[in-house]
This record gives C-alpha cells, structure tokens and sequence, in this order.
C-alpha cells in the first residue's frame, strides 16, 4: 500500500520537516475528473469536520478504492493531507481502508504541530473515507 510507503517517510522526521514534507504533497493532489466535474457535488461529498471546504468523491469499483478530491489552493495543510491519502489509497483494496488507524497525525509526527481544529478535520477526512469504502463494499 503506497500509504504506507508516505508515512515511512515521516517516521521521525522532526515536526517542521514533518509539516514541510506535508506541504509537498499539497503539489501533488490530481484534478478531479471531468466527469466529476460535471455531476456536480452533492452534499455527502463535503466533508463537515473541515473547516476547509473538502470535497470527496469515494467509490470502490472492481474491488479496489478510487478517491478524488477538491481542495482549495489556499489551504496547503489541508489539501496536503488529502493528496497524501488519494495518492495512498487510491488503488488499494476496501480492507487496507477498513484496517487504518482513525488519527493518522501521531504517524506523521504532526500532532503536536497542528491545532485541534485541524486535527479534528483530518479525523473527519479519513472518517468519511473509511465509512464510505464500507458503504460501497458492504
């Protein structure tokens, strides 16, 4: 699972680098689909714990998770968290999802860093994709 491969990559790291590496990923979520697009978002794709306007489309097709996502440009933390876990996630199988910890800010050695609020927002993220991974596959 590539989430796991990210995650390595924070394993000690000391919270400035933790955030900077975070910030990286900011660069790498790719564009929803045009298809997306097109549908529109209905209101279980916003992610409500966030403060940041996430938008979170989530399917599981042939056995196997698919994410896309919208975040605001402005929000680097945010959309960076995000576009570590499309880019992780995308691929792997409803089981990888279901067996994740609920708070995944102690692995990436952000806990401490980052306010509350935010790290409310990241449980509500990987919430809505782990609840909407059963959905699809159960």
């Amino acid at each position: 699972m590539k989430l796991t491969d990210y995650l390595a990559e924070f394993e000690g790291a000391e919270p400035e680098d933790a955030l900077e590496m975070l910030l990286e990923f900011s660069d790498k979520l790719p564009q929803a689909s045009a298809g997306r697009a097109s549908l529109g978002v209905s209101a279980g794709c916003r992610v409500q714990e966030c403060q940041t306007p996430v938008i979170l489309w989530v399917d599981v097709q042939d056995g196997v998770v698919r994410l896309e996502a919208e975040v605001p440009e402005q929000s680097p933390t945010v959309r960076g968290f995000v576009a570590l876990l499309v880019n992780g996630l995308t691929g792997v199988s409803p089981q990888d999802v279901a067996c994740l910890p609920d708070n995944l800010l102690p692995q990436l050695g952000l806990q401490k860093t980052l306010g509350m609020t935010r790290e409310r927002g990241f449980a509500g993220i990987l919430a809505q994709i782990k609840r909407r991974v059963a959905q699809h596959a159960g």
